[in-house]
């Protein structure tokens, strides 16, 4: 779902030195075997490449060489993406677990250490335990029977001469419990390898060259599942426009790290001591210890840092604000660069993006094909008796308008190897955890009526693919949700001592379509969980258009790295760079009433808080903050004596104190003070070193589904979530569509209006009657 935008840069090519061809031979002959291949961007916006005399040979040329002294990383199979025991069934289970290796390490020792138990009734003799690494057996481990149905610890070295860039380790049972006929889906045959079994590698750092085709390695790194920390370097206070372009950048940083978070501290006069990081700078404001290139135009460039052989620092350069933000546009539209150095030529403004196209949304205007949502189309297929599920992930924009709706749509369209007679095989469907429907595997269709049910019989089973009409409730889906689906193949009986069958297959066909456009857009706020999850309301436009974030009046450097860790977070969630946001001080909200605003900072830095104190859903009663909060009972009124149930917007009749320690964060959600139907998130803690940690627990899937209602409380590591007594909605709904949900709503003053409605015709009625009747006196008098 990649959107394309028109955009132009115009070439301006600089001269390049003669030292090229030395270089290249010092390739051949030095270190070709560390030369990296650099990606290509996917999205192409024409940039200048100019290289400066001093560092002119391209990466290709440039051998990398790999540092010295070794470093060592672990990583759990909980941390590798396998969160929860692995088991192995029948005589052959199998399961895989991935692994990737970043472009700048070179990995000098690995070893794997297992954590397993297996079934008593193995045969030692007969049955083991098989480890391999791309399809190279590294270790068998026996099953010995004085050692079975315990936990066992093993460590299996494997020769780091094996390890590429992307590596899977597959653990595959070889099981059997009998000398004699046996059932290969045995309830005996089993074996279980403990989530927090281990991968240790051992890696020294690779000296990448300068060179912006490698982008965006060495800062992040896809093949890099750990999150992403990379500090901005500022001098000085930096500017608006200054933070603008350096919030361009860390939201496309975020958009790449996605599921693995991103964290952008902010240092201010200061390089870090190692690592990466990214300078976002003018010629009036160098850092202290760098020599910038020469700044004639918008400028990206990478170095060496000065502090750390092995890190690299991504200069974002311009002579003023402007070119600040067209070198930082050019940086995260993919611009084709190459070289340390390139200067950007001229360019053309990026049309503004339309509500909930994000690229990471399923679009709602448009039936949506799943070869859209995957990366690969095999991930659609599977193979076996016993294959894994089929996952797509779906990102609905938050603030569908389900109301009185069957479900969604979806157009499924499958295949699969027709089973041998009449048996048990079908397809699973399920959102999440949640059940939706079972399909029979028989070569027809699910009937829906007596007449589909008569025309399948009369058809000839076995026509692929075969389509299906399913509506899918809307009751399990979130703001990220995972559509599965599960092929059942029941395995036939087979004679005795035979044990072999047909290989059987599935796929789920890439015409298969969801469709959205259906829906309005229309949702009640605050909604802490539609923020945590998605940004909403503020990705509504994915290049946040709309949305302005308000620092305080001299925000000091955990300010300025909040507020460019939040752009990232909304990164993550559109999937595109925050090309329009706008970062501005307190004293200057007035001017943009009509934008959605994010407030930081605490009480005594953000003079906004005490202004806004009314509308805040959250106050203070002497040390203690109260926290308003609409009755018990009412809350828990049935429909028809509530106008909403399901929000709590009635009149405030209980408050809650709580007395925060030093160190506790609030994340608030509440309408505007200054445009109603406009929203304003505040994130507020007395010391803003401290939001750090709400960052933590909103990367945590487990912590993030306490983000509730509009308030969120973190003490220490514990979220509490409330919701206040405020309600509004956002988005918009047809006339009669509106009528009809308020009026569902509010049946009691349905009926008033009935009554009023009833009377008032009946006054007519009867003054028509009047006079009708006056009329007749009249004419027989």
């Amino acid at each position: 779902m990649t959107r394309r935008h028109r955009s132009l840069f115009r070439p301006v090519r600089l001269p390049r030195p003669s030292a090229a061809a030395v270089a290249f031979t010092l390739t051949l002959l030095c270190g070709a075997v560390y030369a990296q291949s650099p990606p290509v961007p996917a999205t192409a916006p024409a940039a200048v490449p100019a290289t400066t005399p001093a560092d002119a040979a391209p990466a290709a040329m440039m051998p990398a060489t790999p540092a010295a002294g070794t470093r060592q990383s672990r990583s759990t199979l909980k941390q590798l993406g396998i969160d929860y025991e692995i088991t192995l069934r029948g005589i052959q289970g199998t399961a895989g677990v991935p692994f990737s290796i970043r472009n700048d390490q070179v990995v000098d020792r690995a070893s794997l250490h297992l954590k397993y138990s297996y079934s008593p009734a193995l045969l030692p003799d007969l049955s083991h335990l098989k480890v391999t690494v791309n399809d190279v057996t590294v270790a068998t481990l026996p099953t010995p029977v004085d050692q079975a149905g315990r936990m066992i610890e093993r460590d299996i070295d494997i020769d780091p001469r094996m390890i590429i860039d992307y590596n899977r380790i597959n653990l595959q049972l070889i099981g059997h419990y009998t000398r004699e006929c046996e059932d290969p889906d045995h309830t005996s045959l089993w074996a279980n390898i403990d989530s927090a079994s281990y991968l240790e590698l051992g890696w020294a750092p690779l000296q990448l060259t300068n060179d912006l085709s490698l982008l965006p390695v060495p800062f992040f790194d896809a093949r890099d599942t750990n999150r992403l920390e990379l500090p901005f370097v500022f001098t000085g206070q930096p500017g608006q426009g200054l933070l603008q372009s350096a919030g361009i950048v860390s939201s496309w940083f975020g958009a790449l790290a996605g599921y693995r978070g991103a964290l952008f501290p902010a240092s201010i006069d200061t390089v870090p001591m190692e690592g990466n990081a990214v300078v976002v700078a003018t010629p009036r404001n160098p850092p202290a210890g760098l020599v910038l290139p020469d700044i004639s135009g918008p400028t990206l460039a990478v170095i060496a840092n000065p502090n750390d052989a092995n890190g690299k620092l991504l200069l974002v350069l311009g002579r003023d604000d402007a070119e600040l933000r067209i070198a930082a546009t050019a940086l995260t539209l993919g611009a084709p660069l190459s070289g340390p150095t390139a200067s950007i030529g001229d360019f053309k403004e990026i049309a503004p993006r339309k509500p909930y196209d994000a690229p990471n949304w399923i679009p709602s205007d448009r039936p949506v094909r799943v070869s859209e949502l995957v990366r690969q189309t095999s991930e659609l297929n599977v193979v076996g008796y016993h294959p894994d599920l089929i996952r797509i992930g779906l990102q609905l924009p938050p603030d569908l308008f389900v109301w009185r709706r069957d479900g969604i749509p979806l157009d499924l369209r499958y295949r699969y190897t027709l089973p041998e007679g009449a048996d048990k095989s079908a397809l699973n469907i399920s959102i999440n955890d949640a059940f939706v429907t079972t399909l029979p595997l028989n070569g027809r269709p699910a009937p829906r009526s007596v007449s589909d049910m008569v025309w399948n019989k009369l058809k000839a089973p076995g026509a692929m693919p075969i389509q299906q009409k399913v509506m899918l409730p809307t009751g399990p889906f979130s703001s990220n949700s995972q559509l599965r689906f599960h092929f059942f193949f029941d395995r036939p009986q087979a004679a005795e001592c035979k044990n072999t069958f047909p290989d059987v297959s599935a796929a789920i066909d890439g015409d298969t379509s969801i469709d959205l456009s259906g829906f309005d857009h229309y949702m009640a706020m605050p909604n802490l969980a539609a923020f945590g999850n998605a940004g909403y309301p503020f990705t509504r436009l994915a290049d946040l258009s709309e949305t302005v974030l308000v620092l305080p009046d001299n925000p000091n450097a955990d300010d300025v790295g909040n507020v460019l860790t939040l752009l990232g977070r909304m990164g993550a969630s559109t999937g595109y760079p925050a090309l329009r946001n706008r970062i501005i001080a307190a004293r200057q909200v007035g001017e943009h009433a009509d934008q959605d605003l994010v407030v930081l900072g605490s009480r005594r830095s953000q003079p906004l808080f005490g202004e806004w104190a009314a509308h805040l859903p959250i106050g203070e009663a002497g040390q203690s903050r109260r926290v308003q909060l609409s009755d018990w009972v009412f809350e828990r009124m049935p429909s028809f004596l509530s106008p909403d149930a399901r929000r709590t917007d009635l009149p405030t009749t209980a408050e809650v104190s709580v007395r925060p320690d030093a160190g506790d964060v609030v994340l608030m959600g509440f309408e505007s003070p200054l445009r109603k139907g406009r929203s304003v998130i505040a994130v507020m803690a007395d010391d803003p070193a401290q939001v750090n940690r709400l960052f933590e627990a909103w990367f945590d899937p487990d912590r993030l589904r306490d983000f509730q209602g509009s308030v969120v409380l973190l003490q220490k590591d514990k979220v509490r979530s409330l919701a206040g007594n405020q309600s509004y909605y956002v988005g918009h709904l047809p006339p009669l569509t509106w009528l009809r949900w308020y009026f569902s709503q509010s049946p009691l003053l349905l009926g008033a209006l009935v009554g009023l409605a009833c009377l008032l015709l009946a006054l007519i009625a009867r003054w028509l009657l009047r006079r009708n009747a006056r009329a007749r006196i009249g004419m027989s008098g």
